[in-house]
């Protein structure tokens, strides 16, 4: 099951990230500070993020952040896949796909893209975008951070 994010699930959500930025897909430590501003965020108000937790058996075995924004490149709105997180016990399952599909379902009326970054090396994720219909953009990203 994928349902959204509640107040009484922030414990949760901020465990799983917890596992997730303690991972192979995140290149570089992330504050933690930083995760409770964005599970606040979510429960705020879902003008700028998304979140949904994944149950399989009674279990929590994941979750997904979403961010909104707009593209003059693709002439509407677009929604960044920021995070998808499984347990690697619940990988492979499915649920990545599922995931996806939701997204088609609920989304595709009002967006015109979806946009995600994943490490190369991720190829077990690399192969369900791909299957997906997702391709690489040429692009090399760059950012200029100012830590708060």
């Amino acid at each position: 099951m994928i349902r959204p994010i509640t107040p009484a699930d922030r414990s949760i959500y901020l465990s799983l990230m917890d596992e997730f930025y303690h991972s192979p897909a995140v290149l570089h430590p992330v504050d933690r500070r930083y995760w409770e501003r964005a599970v606040d965020e979510m429960l705020r108000s879902d003008a700028y993020l998304l979140g949904y937790l994944f149950e399989l058996d009674g279990q929590t075995v994941g979750y997904a952040m979403l961010a909104r924004a707009y593209s003059a490149e693709c002439g509407g709105p677009v929604l960044w896949i920021e995070e998808l997180y499984l347990r690697e016990a619940f990988r492979s399952r499915g649920l990545g796909s599922e995931f996806l599909h939701f997204l088609e379902q609920t989304f595709t009326d009002t967006c015109c893209r979806f946009r995600l970054e994943i490490e190369p090396s991720n190829e077990r994720a690399l192969a369900l975008y791909r299957r997906h219909g997702f391709e690489p953009l040429p692009y090399l990203q760059m950012i200029r951070d100012f830590p708060r």
